[in-house]
C-alpha cells in the first residue's frame, strides 16, 4: 500500500518524461503522434488501476486513519518531509483525479485538440495529473504548496497552446490570479509552520491549533483562505474562471472543473479546519456570506446567458454554474459541522462527475456545430437535438438534471446536506445569519433548475430537421467509452450515497474533534 500510493504520485512524472522521448520503432503504430497519444492512455490507465487497487486495499473499517503512509526526511534544516498518506477524505478525490485524467487521455486519443505536437500535450497532461494527485496525498505544508503550484504551468500551456479564441489572454488571466493568490497562501502556510515549529499536517491537526494564538490563526486562515478561494473559485475572486473555461480545449475544461477546483476546497478541509479551528470559527460567517452570494450570482449569470438573444456561450454558462455549485461546497465547510463538511466533500465529487460530463458534451456539440453559442445551437441547426442526435440529446438532458440536483442523482446529496447544515451551524455561530444563507442557497437551487431547463428546452427540443440540413453525428463509440463511467457513477452516488459518506464521515468527525491519527 505504501509503495502503491508513492507510485500513483510519481508515475505521471515518469510518464511525462517518457512521452518526450522518441517512440520505440515497434510501438509507433501508424505514426509517432498516435504512439504518444497511446502512451498517454496507457500511463493514465495504469495509474487509475493502481488507484482502484489502493481503494480495494484501503481499510474501510478505519477511514479516519492515515493509510499507505510514507514519511522520509527531505530538507532537515526546515524539517520538511516527504510525507504521504490517504484517508477517507482524500481517497475519493485521488480516484476522481485518476479517473478523469484517464477519460481525458482516452478522449484525446480519438479527438486530439488542434494545436502543437501531441508529445507536449501528453506530457503536460501527465504533469497536471501528478500535481493534482500529489496535492491530495501529501501531508506536509511545504509539499502541499509545491504540489498546489505544480498544476499551474501545465494548465496554462494547455489553455494557451491548445485552446480556442482568446486563449492567450484567458491563460494569462488564469495564471496571474492563481499565482497572486498562491503568494498570499504561502505566507499563511509559513506563518503556521514557523509558529508551530513543524510543517507536518498530521501533527498540526492533532494539536488542533493549541500551539497557535487566536490572532495567528485568524491571520493564517485569512492568508491561506485567499489563495484557496481563488482556486475554488469563490465569488468575487472567480472572474478568471469563465474566460479560462471558454478558451480551454474540452479536456482542459473537464480537468479544470472536475479536479483543479477541488484543490481549493480540499485545502480548507485538510488545513484550515483542523490546524486553525479558532481562526476558521472567526472567519466562517464571512466565508458563508461569500459562498451564498456566489450561489445566487452564478445562477443569475447563467440565467442571463441562457436567455434568447444574449449570445451566451454554453461553455461559459457551465463555467458560471461552477461558481454556484462550488458555493454550496464552501457553505457546507463554513457551517463547521460534520453534516456540512460531509456535504461539501460529497458535492465536490458530484460536481467533478457531472460538470466533467457537461464539458465533454458541450465539447462534442462544439465539434459538430463549430460553435457553442446558445443562440446558434437553439436555432434551426440545433433546435431538435432529440430528433437529430437522440443519444447526445438524452445525455445532455441527463447531465443537466443531475446538475440541478434531481433526487436520485449525485448532485442532490451534497447541496441538500450543505443547506441542512446551514439550518443548524456549529455552536457559537450566528444562526440567524446562517438561516439567511440557507434561504439564499435555496433560491440558488431554484435558479439553477430554471437556467438548466431553459438550456435543455432551447438546445434539445424543437421541430423536425429542416430540409437540406445535413445529418448530425450521434454519440460515437469513443465518446460513449469516455462518458459512460461518469453517467454510471453519477447514478451510483445518487442512489447509494453511503458509499462515499461512509468513507468521509469518520474522517470528518475526527478532524473536527481534534485532528487525525
Amino acid at each position: 500500500m505504501q509503495f502503491l500510493l508513492a507510485f500513483v504520485v510519481v508515475a505521471p512524472l515518469l510518464g511525462a518524461a517518457a512521452a518526450l522521448l522518441p517512440a520505440p520503432p515497434g510501438l509507433k503504430g501508424k505514426s509517432p503522434d498516435q504512439a504518444v497519444l497511446r502512451h498517454g492512455v496507457t500511463v493514465t490507465g495504469v495509474i487509475l488501476l493502481a488507484a482502484i487497487v489502493l481503494t480495494l486495499g484501503f481499510d474501510h473499517d478505519h477511514p479516519s486513519r492515515m493509510q499507505a503512509t510514507t514519511d522520509i526526511s527531505w530538507i532537515k534544516a526546515l524539517d520538511v518531509r516527504i510525507h504521504l498518506g490517504v484517508d477517507g477524505i482524500s481517497l475519493p478525490l485521488l480516484v476522481l483525479t485518476a479517473l478523469l485524467t484517464f477519460l481525458c487521455a482516452l478522449y484525446s486519443y480519438f479527438k486530439m485538440p488542434q494545436g502543437p505536437s501531441p508529445k507536449a500535450f501528453v506530457a503536460l497532461l501527465l504533469v497536471l495529473e501528478a500535481g493534482t494527485l500529489a496535492t491530495f496525498a501529501v501531508l506536509d505544508l511545504v509539499l502541499f504548496f509545491l504540489a498546489f503550484e505544480m498544476v499551474l504551468v501545465p494548465m496554462y500551456f494547455l489553455i494557451a497552446r491548445w485552446g480556442g479564441e482568446g486563449r492567450r489572454a484567458a491563460a494569462g488571466k488564469f495564471i496571474l490570479y492563481t499565482l497572486l493568490g498562491s503568494v498570499v497562501m504561502l505566507l499563511g502556510l509559513l506563518l503556521i509552520g514557523i509558529k508551530a515549529g513543524t510543517f507536518d499536517m498530521v501533527a498540526l491537526a492533532t494539536d488542533g491549533g493549541r500551539g497557535l494564538t487566536t490572532s495567528v490563526q485568524v491571520t493564517a486562515v485569512l492568508a491561506i483562505g485567499l489563495g484557496l478561494a481563488v482556486k475554488t473559485p469563490m465569488w468575487p475572486l472567480h472572474s478568471w474562471l469563465p474566460d479560462a473555461h471558454t478558451a480551454a480545449p474540452t479536456v482542459g475544461s473537464v480537468l479544470l472543473a472536475g479536479v483543479l477546483l477541488k484543490m481549493g476546497t480540499y485545502g480548507f478541509v485538510r488545513i484550515a479546519l483542523p490546524i486553525a479551528p479558532d481562526g476558521m470559527h472567526t472567519l466562517a460567517p464571512y466565508l458563508a456570506a461569500f459562498a451564498a452570494a456566489g450561489i445566487v450570482y452564478g445562477s443569475l449569470a447563467c440565467l442571463a446567458l441562457a436567455r434568447p438573444g444574449a449570445k451566451g456561450d454554453l461553455k461559459r454558462l457551465i463555467a458560471y454554474s461552477s461558481v454556484g455549485h462550488m458555493g454550496f461546497v464552501l457553505l457546507g465547510i463554513a457551517t463547521l459541522t460534520p453534516t456540512g463538511v460531509n456535504g461539501a466533500l460529497f458535492a465536490n465529487i458530484a460536481h467533478g462527475l457531472i460538470t466533467g460530463l457537461l464539458f465533454f458534451l458541450v465539447g462534442a456539440l462544439k465539434d459538430r456545430y463549430g460553435t457553442a453559442d446558445l443562440d446558434t445551437l437553439a436555432g434551426a441547426t440545433g433546435a431538435a437535438l432529440y430528433g437529430r442526435a437522440p443519444r447526445l440529446g438524452a445525455l445532455l438532458a441527463f447531465a443537466a438534471v443531475a446538475s440541478l440536483g434531481l433526487p436520485g442523482l449525485a448532485g442532490f446529496w451534497g447541496e441538500m446536506l450543505a443547506l441542512f447544515a446551514a439550518f443548524d451551524p456549529a455552536e457559537g455561530l450566528n444562526r440567524a445569519a446562517y438561516l439567511v444563507f440557507m434561504a439564499l442557497g435555496g433560491l440558488g437551487t431554484l435558479l439553477t433548475a430554471a437556467y438548466l431547463l431553459i438550456v435543455v428546452r432551447r438546445v434539445c427540443m424543437g421541430g423536425p430537421r429542416p430540409a437540406g440540413e445535413p445529418e448530425l453525428a450521434d454519440v460515437q463509440p469513443y465518446e460513449l467509452a469516455a462518458w459512460t463511467p461518469l453517467v454510471a457513477l453519477t447514478v451510483l452516488a445518487g442512489l447509494w450515497p453511503a458509499v462515499l459518506l461512509g468513507l468521509t464521515d469518520p474522517a470528518v468527525q475526527q478532524l473536527l474533534a481534534g485532528g487525525t491519527q
